[in-house]
Formats: C-alpha cells, sequence, structure tokens
C-alpha cells in the first residue's frame, strides 16, 4: 500500500498533468480558429502574384505584386473601405506591359495598424508609397488611386514630381475642385455627413463590419472582403476621415458647413488620367469642373454614367481598357 505522501505526490502530478493538456487543447482550439483566419496568398486570388512588404518608418506596408519586375512600376492605392483586392480585375491586363504593385493601407489587411489619428495623415500615407517605390528603385513612377487612395495618389504627383511618370485617379476629384464644392455646393455638403459621422470619436462602435461589404456585388468577393477587414484596424480606416477630411468650423462634426477657404495646391507636373462613375453620391461629379486649371499637361477625363463610386468594379472592363488605352498612347 502507498503512503500517503507517495499518494499526494501522484495526485499533485495528475493535476500538473492535466493542466499542461487543458493548455495544449486551448492552444490547439485557438491554433485552429486562427487558422481559419489566415490570409489567403496573393496568388490563390491573383494567379501569377505574389505577397511582399516594405517598411514605413516601422509601419510594415503589405503588397501584391504581378508582372516582370524589370517593366515600369505602377502602383495602385486602393481607398475605403477596401484593400489591394479591389484591382483585381485591372491587375492580370495591366500587368502584361507593366510591374503592377497593389498595397494595402496602412490599417487594412495584412498592413500595420498604428494607433493614433496622427498616424494617419495624408502625408503619413504618402511617405507609405514612397517607401514603396523606393524599395523597388525604380525611378519614375505611375500611381493609380481611388478615393482616399486617389487622394494620396494626387498628393504623392504634387509633392513627388520628380518621381512621378503619370497619374490615374478613379472617383477622387482633385482636392482644390472637392473643396471647393464641399464649401459652396448644398449637395455635396448634405452628401459628406456620411464623413462627419466618422469623425466622431465613438464612430467605430456605429459601424458593423458587414456593412462595410454591402457594396461588393459577388458574393464570393464579398467573403474575402468581410475576413480581409476582420484582420483590418476598423478605428484605422476610420482615423482617414478623422485626420484628413475637412471639418467644419468649430470642430463640431454634427454640421455641415465648411470655411469658404480653399487653399492653393501645386499644380500637378504629370499628365493625368481621371475616371468618374457619375452614380457617386459620396463625391459628386461638379468638382470635376477645373482641373484642367491646376494640371500642367494633358488631362483626359472618362466618366461613366451607369458606375457609381466604385467605378473599377462597377464597370471594370471599360476602366481597364482605358487605362490601357492612355497608358500605352
Amino acid at each position: 500500500m502507498k503512503s500517503r505522501r507517495e499518494l499526494t505526490a501522484a495526485k499533485s502530478k495528475l493535476q500538473g498533468t492535466a493542466i499542461v493538456l487543458a493548455l495544449l487543447l486551448v492552444q490547439c482550439a485557438r491554433s485552429a480558429e486562427q487558422g481559419s483566419e489566415l490570409a489567403p496568398s496573393a496568388s490563390s486570388l491573383v494567379p501569377g502574384s505574389a505577397d511582399g512588404f516594405v517598411d514605413s518608418g516601422g509601419v510594415k506596408i503589405h503588397y501584391v505584386s504581378l508582372g516582370r519586375s524589370d517593366d515600369p512600376l505602377l502602383v495602385m492605392v486602393h481607398g475605403f473601405p477596401d484593400f489591394w483586392y479591389s484591382w483585381r480585375a485591372q491587375m492580370p491586363v495591366l500587368a502584361k506591359h507593366f510591374h503592377v504593385v497593389a498595397i494595402d493601407q496602412r490599417g487594412y489587411n495584412l498592413s500595420g495598424q498604428p494607433e493614433g489619428v496622427h498616424n494617419y495623415t495624408v502625408d503619413a500615407l504618402v511617405g507609405d508609397v514612397l517607401a514603396v517605390v523606393k524599395h523597388f528603385g525604380a525611378g519614375k513612377v505611375i500611381v493609380v488611386g481611388h478615393d482616399w487612395g486617389g487622394l494620396v495618389a494626387w498628393t504623392f504627383a504634387m509633392t513627388h514630381p520628380e518621381l512621378t511618370d503619370r497619374l490615374v485617379v478613379l472617383n477622387l476629384p482633385h482636392p482644390r475642385g472637392f473643396l471647393r464644392e464641399l464649401a459652396t455646393n448644398p449637395n455635396q455638403k448634405k452628401n459628406s455627413q456620411y464623413a462627419r459621422n466618422f469623425q466622431r470619436p465613438d464612430a467605430s462602435k456605429q459601424v458593423r463590419l458587414e456593412l462595410l461589404t454591402g457594396w461588393v456585388k459577388d458574393p464570393e468577393a464579398r467573403k474575402v472582403y468581410l475576413t480581409a477587414f476582420k484582420r483590418s484596424s476598423l478605428e484605422g480606416m476610420l482615423n482617414y476621415y478623422k485626420a484628413n477630411y475637412p471639418r467644419i468650423p468649430g470642430g463640431d462634426a454634427k454640421g455641415t458647413g465648411v470655411t469658404t477657404d480653399v487653399p492653393e495646391f501645386p499644380t500637378v507636373k504629370c499628365p493625368v488620367l481621371l475616371i468618374h462613375g457619375l452614380k457617386d453620391q459620396a463625391l459628386l461629379p461638379g468638382a470635376l469642373n477645373d482641373t484642367w486649371n491646376w494640371l500642367e499637361k494633358d488631362l483626359t477625363l472618362v466618366t461613366i454614367p451607369e458606375a457609381g463610386h466604385f467605378v473599377q468594379q462597377d464597370a471594370a472592363n471599360l476602366v481597364t481598357r482605358s487605362m490601357v488605352a492612355w497608358l500605352m498612347r
């Protein structure tokens, strides 16, 4: 018969084993859960593409590349709410002529998600594109942007003319035109209320991720988006509005007025292709007027009556053909 000391030791050993087994089971469950949310490889979404990362001042920027590295560099920058996958229809065709690099902007999907509004200023966002360009050491670059990515593209061209070969912007008018409309167009003021709501301190508590995928028409693509948004920082997404969207006097995000002073911007020195879906209710087409006055070179404007804000998906074939024809002229 075992002594009491031996029985106590055996009991302690069994308890220790049980704890270890429990911890292992919990770890396995967590691993399985995380594994189900692992990001699909870029090549599984766009055949032939590859994932990569660039450091931008300590913030990891994820990109997906497609095409030959010795071809001219073309960087694509998405908007809200989106990620690199927004360009899936355009990338394979453009990659026949260019080295295409589509990034996840900071806060989104696999890119870094720094905390704090100050980390999402347009200067920081432009810095991310600059880090990508320098990473590939390509000299001049073609920059393509949509929505917030369009603002980044405009600003990159203004602040780095020596690096900008050509500029393609989808559904984001020149910032001077947009600010003018925001100050003088009652419909643009009214339609910008959503941005005022996003500027509120508790905005992230009022937004459901599922609602952010409502614009995605293809059911399978919507699943991809929802998974990517679950990996993203909702607070980071909304910080774009808090850091950069024009505020009304006094900083009251509940109002609809803005200052009437429209600042000057540096002249864009490269050729520009503007593509705008006319059913966009967030960015009305009146802001396109006078764009030619703020450019040094030629402007090509393509308006698509039946497309909305996400023109690159609403009219994917037409947008792709227009881009290729303009870039290859």
